[in-house]
């Protein structure tokens, strides 16, 4: 194998980082993972996340640091508009224990984690082909999860529509962000409450080899999600909940 194609380990950065070290297996998985993404990238477009560092610091260290310190054993785990897997497919191969599913409404990308699942041999992991909004109205995802997560896909606004209809009462939601201002997220407190949830915590952080600013919004289910949410496909980007009141 060359070497540009061996992702890091960086078993420091995790342990000062995270208080967590990968295993030898996870870490052969997570490189079997990168390979293949590059092999499919060639041909289809997953993502621009290709050289090393980048991977490990973008598409492993910040996909996991955010729900590493919590307790993931039988846990139902949905990834909201995954793309090509992140940050599903590392936290399936780092905690087999729990139950992942990878939601994407894009069929390409959905085929691709099929495929890694297959090679990987991944028990833990189920793929829908959906759209947020359609499976949000789903009596067999609605308030099915106890973790929902997204990352990169949209404003707060429209990640909390997405979201709180698929959380059991007492569930969290995950949004990965990278910047915040305060006046965008005392906006969108408002629209938790609305749709049943309380914003707990707001974590920011800066990746461990580039330096960026990350913001990670943790978001409790206390109350039921009233049934019109999530609105139909297209509605929460067209009119986000804090434009509409």
């Amino acid at each position: 194998m060359e070497s540009q194609l061996l992702l890091p380990h960086n078993l420091n950065i995790w342990q000062t980082t995270v208080n967590w070290i990968p295993s030898q297996d996870i870490l052969d998985k997570w490189q079997k993972l990168y390979e293949l993404i590059c092999q499919y990238n060639q041909h289809i477009n997953l993502t621009r996340i290709t050289q090393p560092d980048d991977f490990w610091e973008k598409n492993l260290w910040d996909c996991l640091a955010p729900i590493i310190p919590y307790e993931l054993n039988n846990k139902r785990i949905i990834d909201v508009g995954t793309g090509a897997g992140f940050p599903g497919l590392p936290i399936a191969i780092a905690f087999p224990n729990c139950q992942m599913y990878l939601m994407d409404s894009i069929s390409k990308k959905v085929n691709f984690i099929k495929q890694v699942k297959s090679e990987l041999k991944l028990q833990n992991i189920e793929t829908i082909n959906a759209r947020a909004e359609i499976l949000g109205q789903d009596k067999n995802h609605r308030e099915k999860y106890d973790f929902v997560l997204t990352r990169a896909v949209a404003t707060i606004s429209v990640c909390l529509e997405y979201s709180l209809p698929l959380l059991k009462l007492g569930g969290i939601a995950i949004l990965y962000r990278g910047n915040l201002g305060e006046e965008e997220l005392e906006n969108n407190k408002c629209v938790a409450e609305k749709l049943g949830g309380e914003i707990i915590e707001v974590i920011k952080t800066n990746t461990p080899l580039s330096h960026n600013t990350r913001h990670n919004i943790y978001v409790k289910k206390i109350g039921e999600t009233p049934h019109k949410y999530p609105r139909p496909p297209g509605k929460p980007t067209k009119k986000p909940l804090e434009f509409t009141g």
